[in-house]
């Protein structure tokens, strides 16, 4: 298992990218497919969970 600051990390770099990807192509007004807006709304998914399970005890 990750580490409390890698998970935090790591998390915080999906998200960051995730959130870039979508919002980055959202205002060049260029079409998304519909794969690529998949990946990124996982990658989201995925660096929000490390974050939100990072902290010890049960998660929410």
């Amino acid at each position: 298992m990750l580490s409390r600051t890698t998970q935090i990390a790591v998390g915080a770099v999906l998200l960051l990218v995730g959130s870039a990807l979508i919002l980055g192509v959202g205002l060049q007004q260029v079409e998304l497919p519909g794969a690529v807006g998949g990946v990124a709304a996982m990658v989201m998914a995925v660096g929000t969970l490390l974050l939100g399970t990072s902290e010890g005890g049960r998660p929410v």
